[in-house]
């Protein structure tokens, strides 16, 4: 079944309160990986800027989703629920400068599969 329409980052696939969940999730989660402005550690990669786009350019935010889902964080993966991965991957947006909208980002990865992450 083909998609209605073609989405991406660019259309507003979260809102600015779901970024801030993520933000407070991220914080306690992920930044002692990722690093505090989602640069990246030693062994993390970073969530934000160039080298975050070079990596996901062309695939979705379902396929992030799913990344995050499955394999994180690196010590207990999948303990967060679906909202709260959600959450966090709504602030990696917002960090990464896409615009906000005015519905929630999705928690099933087949809806997130038709929104496409690319730069501008």
């Amino acid at each position: 079944m083909m998609a209605q329409e073609s989405r991406s980052v660019w259309d507003g696939v979260f809102t600015e309160s779901q970024s801030d969940r993520g933000k407070a999730l991220y914080a306690r989660e992920c930044a002692s990986c990722h690093g505090e402005t989602l640069g990246g550690g030693e062994s993390a990669p970073p969530l934000v800027g160039d080298g975050f786009l070079a990596n996901w350019n062309g695939l979705t935010v379902g396929d992030l989703y799913d990344r995050i889902r499955v394999s994180m964080p690196q010590d207990d993966p999948g303990r967060l629920t679906r909202q709260q991965d959600a959450d966090v991957l709504a602030y990696m947006l917002a960090f990464n400068q896409f615009p906000s909208g005015k519905t929630d980002l999705d928690t099933h990865s087949e809806v997130l599969k038709q929104i496409q992450i690319k730069p501008k």
